[in-house]
């Protein structure tokens, strides 16, 4: 069953793809500032944004919007400035545990089921 694109639902994927970039980039700057307590922080605020972007939603579609935006603000984050150096400075193991943290939850925000959805059957198809 598939839930036809009505300009509603297009533009509350677009905010989700700017509640994305902009948590993204909070999340990065808050990530080398307060490291431990920081990475933490940024992974509860991606846990967040993904789990009302699957309420709000209804569908994996708006995780998937919101983590394309926390993905693209951190390529954009990444590219080198005029000056030579870059905005975000691969401090370690931080980085890294941000990306696969924040991977994770995504895929567990998009992938899971809602109470209105009703349990899974082997025994009888879905339709």
């Amino acid at each position: 069953m598939t839930t036809p694109w009505t300009p509603g639902r297009i533009a509350a994927l677009l905010g989700l793809l700017l509640a994305g970039a902009l948590t993204g980039a909070a999340g990065w700057l808050v990530l080398d500032l307060w490291f431990p307590a920081g990475l933490l922080l940024a992974l509860l605020a991606l846990l967040g944004l993904f789990l009302g972007a699957r309420i709000a939603i209804g569908a994996g579609a708006g995780v998937g919007a919101a983590a394309a935006g926390w993905f693209l603000s951190y390529v954009l984050l990444s590219l080198p400035r005029p000056e030579g150096d870059f905005l975000l400075g691969s401090s370690g193991i931080g980085m890294y545990a941000y990306l696969l943290g924040g991977s994770v939850i995504a895929v567990i925000c998009a992938t899971m089921r809602g109470p209105v959805e009703g349990p899974v059957s082997a025994s009888r198809p879905r339709g």
